[in-house]
């Protein structure tokens, strides 16, 4: 069974940065050799929906991110199940849950925006950003 850890969260002010990681352990099938993954970030925030944040594609490295992160935050790979989202000039407004999310590298991955589109989620980790 695949289990998804995310760790880094904490309470900082406007305008400070925070990393965010996340490790997506144990393997998608019984015996298999496996271990590798399409990687995402979503959050949410009470009486809200959960909102995309960023992904990665294990296939070729692409990453995507939601217009409002932009420029603020850096998604990258440490390895093919270990993922490290940096966020830069945090605001307020960036104050959520924030979920890792995986799929297996070999499932096909339409829409890495979409939740539907993982199998795996952690627990979540609490980001605020406050005065």
């Amino acid at each position: 069974q695949v289990q998804v850890t995310e760790s880094g969260g904490g309470m900082v002010q406007p305008g400070d940065s925070l990393r965010l990681s996340c490790v997506a352990s144990g393997r998608p099938f019984h015996n298999s050799p496996y271990h590798n993954y399409h990687m995402g970030w979503f959050r949410q925030v009470p009486g809200k929906e959960r909102e995309f944040v960023s992904a990665t594609r294990w296939t070729d490295g692409s990453t995507y991110y939601v217009d409002s992160v932009k420029g603020r935050f850096t998604l990258t790979r440490e390895n093919d199940y270990t993922v490290h989202l940096q966020m830069e000039t945090l605001k307020p407004e960036d104050t959520a849950v924030y979920y890792c999310a995986a799929t297996w590298a070999g499932n096909a991955w339409a829409n890495p925006s979409q939740a539907s589109e993982y199998d795996y989620w952690g627990q979540g980790a609490q980001v605020t950003v406050s005065a």
